[in-house]
């Protein structure tokens, strides 16, 4: 594996900044990068749905009879 040319200096610039290695900042921008690209699983959606649920008050008493009403609303602006 070979780095561009303003890579490698500023890994190098980090590296004696913190004296942490070359590799060791490759591993950790690696990790960080495939933690970025990391989808969440079907159930882990569910679950932050779940949690979200009943956490926020929109002050309306008839969400529930009127929720189709509203959403359509919130969608036409």
């Amino acid at each position: 594996m070979q780095f561009e040319k303003h890579q490698l200096q500023a890994l190098r610039q980090i590296s004696s900044e913190t004296g942490r290695s070359i590799a060791d900042l490759v591993r950790e921008g690696v990790d960080l990068y495939l933690q970025a690209r990391k989808r969440p699983s079907r159930q882990e959606l569910i679950e932050r749905a779940r949690r979200a649920a009943g956490k926020f008050s929109s002050g309306k008493k008839d969400i529930s009879v009127n929720h189709d009403r509203y959403l359509a609303e919130a969608y036409s602006d």
